[in-house]
């Protein structure tokens, strides 16, 4: 199954996560166009949860690409908004969705950085990995003096 060819109700990059107040068909395009912007290129397959709004939505904005909605194809993407309900709950107390949507596009892409999967790779790449990140995070925060 080609990733790169797959898009996902929680698509593990962080534009899948979208704050909207409201869950309906409206948003639910909304949702896809901005996936599909972002990912340049048509999927071969949607996997969502049973929500029946993303089922309209899929209807309109994308009728050929094939949409799943079984229980188990989608807990790869319930899997990866584990990092950012963590965090939602710990940051509790955002003033408006506007808010929460600007920390949470910022937080997606400091957390991809970090964020390794330390199970998919071997102990000297990992710390290779590991090491990259740092640099680079001291080269976006100007922290070249820290150790």
């Amino acid at each position: 199954m080609e990733d790169d060819k797959q898009l996902y109700h929680g698509y593990r990059f962080p534009p899948a996560i979208l704050v909207q107040k409201r869950r309906n068909k409206t948003a639910a395009k909304r949702f896809f166009r901005k996936l599909l912007k972002v990912q340049g290129k048509s999927p071969w397959q949607i996997i969502t949860d049973k929500l029946k709004s993303y089922s309209a939505a899929h209807r309109e904005v994308v009728p050929s690409v094939t949409h799943s909605t079984e229980q188990y194809d989608n807990n790869r993407a319930e899997v990866s908004h584990e990092p950012t309900r963590q965090r939602e709950r710990q940051m509790r107390r955002f003033k408006s969705a506007g808010q929460a949507q600007r920390f949470l596009a910022v937080y997606g892409v400091v957390g991809n950085l970090f964020r390794l999967g330390r199970h998919l790779t071997r102990a000297i790449h990992y710390r290779e990995f590991r090491s990259r990140a740092f640099c680079e995070w001291r080269a976006v925060t100007c922290a070249q003096n820290m150790v």
